[in-house]
């Protein structure tokens, strides 16, 4: 990997990185703090756990947060350094899992970004400025699609879109966006524009999930391998495009091709979290359930995701380890509500927990209920209310709510297992 700074910050984040020409730089900040205070109000970098440093990689963002971090303490007017450590918080939310922490720390740097630039009129911005706003904006949809706030998302990404329309990685959050709000055409419209403008790791993704969404198993699985061969060997988004290759295979019935991909994952990134819990999940389908734990444990104690521990609350349910599953799952819905007092929404989240994990249907129903009013056309939302209603035994609600589930024609096991629990 080369050492620049800004040539790490395109590979981590597959961001833009054209800097602003000094007479671009916005000069309204406030004179009156202090280098100290400025210091103060920038939020820390996170340690990474040993497990994902990957060498020089950690090296690389910590000296690249240190260059932002003293061009802020020497020019608080200059709004570029505040993007580039916004687009590190957002990449080491994702690498580190520290979520409470790093996006509000993104959403911190990205409105202090926003307030630099004058955004009354658009057309009169010099050209640098139009593209740190719509740098600026696009970032900000991507945390608000990482917060589950998918309503603001979506008017985020289209001002940054009408600013820009020539900008791929904005139509995926676009596409992302809409497609949380159950606006399925609309979504494969973005992508279209995505593909036409960058056909890439990003953009296959997306026409994989579409491609999934809309029933094309096969076509999902060829698209996601795609985007896995588009990007660089041990990459943090390689490994997550693989990953998600793996879970195609593994929901759909696969779980010997989902354990390949991996495995390789492992390979060429080791100790990827992500891909430790997953193999953890396939021990335990198995019944490996030493293994499995073992494999769970090492995810848990490298990031503190939330679906590590719910596998291992799973694990524990399904071998009769009572006490051990009592215990954690307190822990687990504390992990949750720290999430979401940093303003992550997890309504969806807490109705899987109380319906899967520790069934309490009334719960359940609450959280659900409280997600459809946002988007009540989402066939993921619709499919767990047809879930819990079927559980509740309110069956002409389930169905109701399997039918909006099942208007993309997805065929996701889920959705068969309701079909057959219904037909009756």
């Amino acid at each position: 990997m080369m050492r620049s700074s800004v040539y790490l910050l395109a590979i981590l984040l597959g961001l833009f990185t054209q800097a602003c020409q000094p007479n671009d730089t916005p000069k309204t900040a406030k004179a009156s703090l202090s280098p100290e205070d400025i210091a103060a109000s920038i939020p820390p970098l996170l340690d990474r756990n040993p497990a994902i440093r990957h060498g020089k990689e950690w090296d690389d963002v910590q000296n690249f947060y240190g260059a932002q971090r003293q061009a802020i303490i020497a020019n608080p007017a200059a709004a570029e350094p505040r993007l580039h450590l916004a687009e590190l918080f957002i990449q080491e939310a994702r690498v580190t899992g520290e979520h409470p922490h790093y996006y509000p720390a993104a959403l911190q740097m990205l409105d202090g970004v926003l307030a630099l630039l004058p955004q009354d009129n658009v057309e009169a911005l010099k050209i640098g400025q139009k593209d740190l706003l719509f740098r600026a904006l696009s970032a900000k949809a991507s945390v608000q699609l990482s917060l589950h706030d998918f309503s603001s998302a979506l008017v985020t990404a289209t001002r940054a879109a009408e600013i820009n329309p020539y900008n791929a990685q904005n139509y995926g959050a676009l596409v992302d966006a809409n497609v949380e709000l159950g606006r399925y055409g609309e979504a494969v419209q973005m992508a279209d524009k995505m593909v036409g403008l960058r056909p890439d790791l990003r953009s296959y993704s997306r026409v994989s999930y579409l491609r999934e969404i809309h029933g094309d198993v096969p076509g999902a699985i060829t698209a996601m391998d795609m985007a896995v061969k588009a990007g660089l060997p041990g990459q943090e988004a390689t490994a997550w495009a693989r990953l998600t290759l793996g879970n195609l295979y593994k929901t759909y019935g696969d779980w010997t091709k989902a354990e390949q991909q991996y495995r390789m994952i492992l390979a060429e990134r080791p100790d990827y979290p992500f891909a430790v819990a997953a193999l953890g999940a396939v021990e335990m389908q198995k019944k490996n359930y030493t293994l499995a734990e073992e494999m769970l444990k090492k995810a848990c104690a490298i990031i503190p995701e939330v679906a590590f521990y719910e596998y291992l609350a799973e694990l524990y349910k399904t071998t009769g380890r009572t006490a051990e599953y009592q215990a954690l799952v307190p822990e687990i819905l504390k992990m949750m509500q720290e999430d979401m007092d940093k303003g992550h929404n997890m309504s969806l989240e807490l109705a899987a927990v109380y319906t899967d994990l520790q069934p309490d249907y009334d719960k359940a129903l609450q959280y659900a209920l409280a997600e459809y009013e946002k988007r009540p056309d989402n066939i993921d939302v619709n499919r767990r209310l047809a879930h819990i209603y079927a559980a509740r035994k309110d069956l002409a609600k389930a169905r109701e709510h399997l039918a909006k589930a099942a208007v993309t024609g997805s065929k996701h096991p889920e959705l068969r297992e309701l079909k057959k629990m219904l037909a009756g």
